[in-house]
């Protein structure tokens, strides 16, 4: 991968929209495919693992595709290293929070989430705003 990739955080809800998506060149399993193949450098957290855990789990996919996406993660991800104490209420869902720490906290370049709670931030963020 380039040194100078680009710096990215999907929310879990990209994970979740990849995994029960049957359709094989869906949006979610193109950002997939990208960040696999080193286009891109993804940034994650534990809380951020730890949440995508739990709601694939809910979302009934199995065991074994969760193992998989983990181990992606492990091998392909960054990890990012957010204190509770960066976790700021900033969007209207606190448990969204943790998402935005670790992008900025990691620098990302871009933050990929389905969730309208985000469209608050107007697009662009920085560690100064948070």
């Amino acid at each position: 991968m380039e040194t100078d990739a680009w710096r990215v955080v999907f929310d879990t809800n990209v994970f979740i929209s990849a995994a029960l998506s049957k359709n094989l060149t869906s949006p979610t399993r193109e950002l997939m495919d990208r960040w696999q193949s080193g286009e891109f450098l993804l940034l994650t957290c534990e809380a951020l693992a730890s949440e995508l855990i739990g709601a694939l789990r809910v979302r009934g996919i199995q065991a074994a595709e969760i193992a998989a996406i983990i181990a992606g993660l492990k091998h392909l991800a960054e990890w990012v290293e957010v204190p509770p104490e960066m976790v700021l209420p900033v969007l209207n869902d606190h448990d969204d929070d943790v998402v935005l720490a670790c992008a900025v906290l990691g620098r990302a370049a871009y933050l990929v989430t389905y969730d309208p709670h985000f469209g608050m931030l107007g697009g662009t963020i920085s560690e100064s705003e948070s």
